[in-house]
């Protein structure tokens, strides 16, 4: 029986994703990612701890998607399990490399710089011009298209 090895992670993408290829042909994307911990130390003083993470997804696919969606900056929730790689240096020490193997990706909605800036309208009218809303409606538009993209690429069976 397999144990349990499972991991939910959230963060952003650090830079854009990579492709390598094995050499039975099987494409890799690999996306680095970094996730923020907020905490108070024993002073009562806020602490930002930062990990970088790199996370691989196998299969043409699922990996194309990742490679468009994957822009750098862009959150990213990963559900997965962790993998160990471990081999010998040239001058003869164990070394080895964690990383996160992706099951499932979810990319957070895209937002323009100008709509980060706006104020919480609490449900006014903040002004917003015509321009404003067809960006947003744009927006909205390519989240729902790699959500559809997403549905599509869970079809697919990652080993």
């Amino acid at each position: 029986m397999n144990k349990m090895n499972q991991i939910v992670i959230e963060g952003n993408v650090v830079r854009t994703p990579t492709f390598k290829e094995t050499p039975r042909g099987t494409r890799v994307c690999t996306m680095p990612i970094a996730v923020d911990r907020l905490y108070k130390d024993r002073n009562g003083e806020n602490v930002k701890e930062v990990g970088f993470y790199d996370v691989e997804v196998w299969g043409e696919n699922i990996g194309s998607m990742i490679a468009k969606n994957g822009v750098k900056g862009r959150g990213v929730r990963v559900v997965g399990r962790l993998k160990q790689d471990r081999w010998k240096t040239a001058d003869g020490h164990n070394a080895s490399k964690i990383f996160i193997v992706a099951e499932h990706v979810d990319f957070k909605p895209l937002f323009s710089q100008k709509q980060a800036r706006m104020p919480d309208s609490g449900g006014e009218d903040c002004g917003a011009d015509s321009a404003s809303v067809q960006s947003e409606i744009e927006n909205l538009a390519e989240a729902a298209a790699g959500i559809r993209m997403e549905a599509a690429a869970e079809d697919t069976t990652v080993f």
